[in-house]
């Protein structure tokens, strides 16, 4: 791959020559209504800090705003605020719903875009779309208040906030001339038929570390901001002294510099005196409502902004120009802006084109490139500065009002008081999940690998230490529940991203090695906690699949009832594999880990032997050919669930190929597991082999849960198109069940499980959970790849219908590139145009001025494609990118 400006910038920071990552988008889109800023004694987080508070109550433990920019530690903050001359309040971070007032649970109700970004962040760019007439917060808060679970949300493009292009497109750019030299340009442009006034207020602030009385926390002189020759001195003594500059040529629209505090409006939140005279929502009162004796006269606090008021023709542009930089590196004015501003910004523009061009395998005029791009673009934008110390968040802080006693021992995350997160994390979704999630994370990394390996490695080792990891071995789940059950996907996370980062024979050993003796605890937990009848049939709760069965699978079901999961059990065989590689890959230079290889090999073996036969059939339904859980009842009879859904799917992942000549160079692990195979021939019904002649003859081997008839009979069901297969992928759930819904009698409730393709009908876990037959990225994504799997082994002597019924064969390699197909289609343009995920943009799915900016939704209606859930859950979705790259070069 060419050497390229950026690949030397990311070169410079992991060698730390330079610190081109300290400056990033880490400003989350939401820190009200979160866990961490919540000390209330019942945990209603949403109703404890509401969006009606943000703008006048200080955070606690971070802070956020409009596509803004701020340092790796969250000290000093930029963002930009806006005001339209109707709104009720300044637009100064993105609204939406809180769980409650969501017919679907919490979602935001704005229209903004990550265009683009480099993984040092010395170019970003993203799009905000402004209403000019009042933002519509009522008729959004009713019109989903009137709604059921049974018909679709209703979005801000439902509404005529946007009806004849009466908005502006507020595109912000970031651009690094060095790691403390920042330049920011705000270019709005109005797309309506009649000339429109904005108020653009840049804002710059520091996050309130000194109001809570943690001598950790406090610094030796408070923060300042101040007047400085026309521009804003920022002074820290951690991070330095900055200034704000603004360009001259903006100088006619301004209104002047604002000053206050970052300090907690009392008065007008709990009717109580407020302890400052200057208060975080000055900038509100003073632009809104006109009050002139809110903001500091003597021109300095912890807050402070720009004032710029224009008036912009139809079609016309505004420009405005800033650049935020360490005071002792500010150059001339002259070789601030102007030209010398405009070739940098070029410069970086071009830059992350070549960038791009190097690592996709796509011309950058095809579609396919725009989305990988845009893809990656959200994953770099959903970056975050992610500080939860939960120790101290139970305890409450010295100068603050202590928390209730009930929070002690029944708080949420009581039990994990060794988690001291203060770092730079990748969000699913930096509004609706605005804290990180395991399985999520790990989804993350595999594309995040492609353009950043020493992020994405750092990330997983990240969430393996001791201020992370629980003593137990167990991983946090989320911050609504570290304790919750997801799937064990680190460890194929961790492996599948040193494969990517290195070819054979050059990868990080030492990434694998460090990784793998902590999965050992972590594999060890589950092991002891979720196979509870120590019959190797495990059952994790939700993973992942939450909202696919009958009923809530975290909760146990009592009187000596428990559930055995057929997804449980795959992930645990796949974990077992994926670890049984990696010590193999170790083995190769430490003959210690061959003896680890072993044990990994016989579990793998028990856990399939036991899916399969245990009671004579395990988990494998002989006459529908198909994987179901099951209730095993305390009386000795076993219930099956007989839910066709990707839970019945999930064994097919668990399947690895093991050539001989990697096995022939480990001769203690292959002396046990022949002695395995002899010994234990009633266990290895699911190995196959095929005895490959060389030099030297060898046995290549498959492990794998189904046989290959098994398989075959899998594979019908995934690949009809009236059950699993959609036009746009796999569905969670068997559309078979459309037309009849799975019923059972447990526990004196009549319980249900219909075809659902879109936004849940049920509550069941939370607001906005549906597995209920949508198309979801991270199982399609590993399904595909188990695919290629199967492939190698079998190659062209394994062939089936795709789809099924319709008479055309397909070996398994093409059926995983049809899939694949099917996937991308979600994000190309069909025939008329239009993007099949963006229907959920009604009349603004082909708009010119809309088209091509590209959301990756959480999930994806199992018939039409429509986007669903979380508008910018990049994270795991941004695997569509590894999918237009393996069509690429396959």
């Amino acid at each position: 791959m060419e050497d390229c400006p950026e690949s030397r910038r990311l070169s410079e920071d992991n060698r730390r020559a330079k610190n081109w990552k300290r400056w990033g988008p880490y400003l989350s889109e939401r820190q009200w209504g979160t866990v961490r800023e919540d000390y209330s004694a019942n945990g209603d987080c949403w109703n404890y800090f509401p969006h009606d508070h943000a703008r006048s109550r200080a955070y606690r433990w971070g802070e956020d705003g409009l596509l803004g920019f701020t340092d790796r530690e969250c000290r000093l903050c930029f963002a930009p605020a806006l005001w339209n001359g109707v709104d009720p309040i300044l637009k100064e971070r993105l609204f939406g719903l809180t769980n409650s007032e969501g017919n679907h649970g919490e979602d935001v109700k704005e229209a903004y875009f990550y265009l683009d970004a480099l993984p040092t962040h010395s170019y970003q760019r993203a799009l905000y779309k402004y209403p000019q007439r009042a933002y519509p917060y009522n008729q959004l808060l009713e019109a989903n208040r009137g709604r059921s679970k049974l018909e679709r949300e209703f979005e801000i493009t439902d509404t005529d906030a946007f009806a004849e292009n009466r908005y502006f497109d507020i595109e912000i750019e970031y651009a690094k001339a060095d790691t403390d030299d920042i330049l920011i340009q705000i270019t709005a442009t109005n797309r309506g038929p009649e000339s429109a006034k904005l108020h653009l207020l840049p804002t710059l602030w520091f996050r309130n570390t000194w109001s809570w009385g943690h001598l950790a926390e406090e610094t030796p002189i408070r923060p300042e901001l101040r007047w400085h020759e026309g521009s804003i001195e920022a002074e820290h003594a951690t991070l330095g002294n900055f200034l704000l500059l603004f360009d001259p040529a903006n100088q006619s629209d301004s209104r002047g510099l604002l000053f206050t505090e970052n300090e907690t409006n009392q008065e007008r939140l709990f009717s109580v005196p407020s302890t400052h005279c200057f208060v975080k929502d000055a900038f509100h009162e003073a632009v809104i409502n006109g009050c002139k004796n809110v903001v500091n006269p003597a021109a300095f606090g912890t807050k402070s902004a720009a004032h710029y008021e224009v008036e912009i023709a139809p079609g016309g542009c505004y420009c405005l120009r800033m650049r935020l930089v360490e005071e002792k590196q500010v150059p001339s004015m002259e070789q601030c802006f102007g030209d010398a501003f405009s070739g940098v910004l070029n410069q970086r523009r071009l830059e992350a084109d070549v960038f791009y061009q190097n690592h996709l395998p796509y011309p950058p005029e095809s579609e396919e490139f725009r989305v990988m791009r845009q893809a990656q673009a959200g994953l770099l934008w959903s970056k975050q500065f992610y500080n939860y110390e939960v120790e101290r968040w139970l305890e409450g802080d010295p100068s603050q009002p202590p928390p209730p006693p009930e929070r002690q021992g029944h708080s949420r995350n009581w039990d994990w008081p060794h988690v001291f997160n203060r770092d730079v994390l990748s969000m699913p979704d930096k509004w609706e999940y605005p804290w990180f999630a395991a399985w999520d994370l790990a989804f993350h990394t595999v594309e995040l690998a492609r353009v950043d390996p020493a992020f994405a490695k750092g990330q997983l080792t990240l969430l393996l230490r001791e201020w992370y990891m629980h003593p137990n071995g167990a991983l946090p789940a989320y911050e609504f529940a570290f304790s919750d059950v997801n799937p064990p996907v680190h460890a194929w996370a961790a492996w599948r991203v040193y494969k990517i980062t290195g070819a054979r024979g050059e990868r990080d050993l030492v990434f694998l090695e460090s990784v793998f003796q902590k999965m050992l605890m972590n594999f060890t937990w589950w092991v002891n906690r979720k196979d509870s009848s120590g019959r190797n049939l495990f059952s994790g709760g939700f993973l992942g699949l939450d909202n696919v069965g009958v009923f809530d699978r975290s909760k146990p079901l009592g009187d000596g009832n428990f559930l055995e999961q057929a997804d449980g059990t795959a992930w645990m065989a796949s974990y077992c594999l994926i670890m049984l590689g990696m010590a193999m890959e170790l083995a190769q230079n430490d003959a210690v880990y061959e003896d680890i290889a072993s044990k990994f090999f016989e579990h793998f073996v028990s856990i399939t032997n036991a899916i399969n036969t245990f009671h004579g059939h395990g988990l494998w339904d002989e006459h529908d050919g198909f994987y179901y859980d099951r209730i095993s009842v305390s009386t000795g009879e076993d219930v099956p669930l007989k839910v066709r859904s990707i839970v019945g799917l999930m064994p097919l992942i668990a399947v690895t190929v093991v050539p001989g000549d990697v096995t022939n160079r480990l001769p203690n692990f292959k002396k046990r597991m022949n002695w395995f195979l002899r010994n234990k021939p009633e266990l290895t019904v699911h190995i196959s082999e095929i005895n490959e002649v060389g030099p030297v003859v060898s046995t290549t081997r498959m492990l794998a849960i189904p046989s290959r008839e098994q398989l075959l009979s899998m594979l019908r069901y995934m690949l009809d198109e009236n059950e699993f297969l959609s036009p746009h992928g796999i569905r969670s759930v068997s559309r078979c069940h459309k037309d009849h819904p799975y019923t059972l009698k447990w526990d004196s409730q009549d319980l249900r499980v219909d075809y659902v393709p879109g936004d849940s009908n049920s509550g069941l876990f939370g607001g906005n959970s549906n597995w209920r037959g949508p198309i979801w990225f991270p199982i399609n994504y590993l399904i595909v790849e188990a695919l290629e799997r199967y492939h190698h082994f079998y190659g062209e002597s394994l062939k089936v219908e795709c789809p099924t019924g319709s008479g055309n064969m397909m070996n398994l390699m093409d059926v995983s590139k049809e899939i694949k197909k099917r996937l991308a289609s979600l994000f190309l343009p069909g025939s008329d145009g239009t993007r099949p995920y963006a229907v959920s943009l009604g009349p603004y799915a082909n708009d010119p001025l809309w088209r091509n900016n590209i959301l990756f939704n959480e999930y994806f209606h199992g018939d039409n494609g429509r986007g669903l859930g979380a508008g910018h859950q990049t994270g795991w979705t941004a695997l569509i990118a590894d999918c237009l790259r393996s069509l690429a070069t396959n």
